[in-house]
């Protein structure tokens, strides 16, 4: 990166220790729905699981997309819908299908 002095491995592990901290951000906040993120960032928890498969992957390790959002939710993403997930409001679907069509 350009304007830094870090080497390639301490650039890694400072990348790694900014993705634990959004995950423990995202879990401290269950409230902010994925159709939000989607809605104000592009992304989602459901897309961090498809780049974490897909980093998995690109090293030739075998992780399954429900294993991927397991390490993203922090749980079996079906106990996390079933314990946070709560019902899309008509404005936030409305939002998501402008930004998405």
């Amino acid at each position: 990166m350009p304007g830094t002095d870090t080497d390639k491995q301490t650039q890694t592990e400072l990348e790694a220790a900014a993705f634990r901290q959004l995950l423990a951000h995202l879990d401290e906040r269950k409230d902010v729905q994925n159709i939000d993120l989607m809605n104000l960032a592009g992304f989602c928890r459901n897309c961090l699981s498809k780049w974490y498969r897909a980093a998995a992957e690109d090293r030739g390790i075998d992780i399954d997309y429900e294993s991927a959002r397991e390490r993203v939710y922090g749980m079996p993403y079906s106990d996390w819908k079933d314990r946070y997930q709560t019902e899309a409001s008509d404005q936030q679907k409305a939002t998501f299908d402008k930004q998405n069509h």
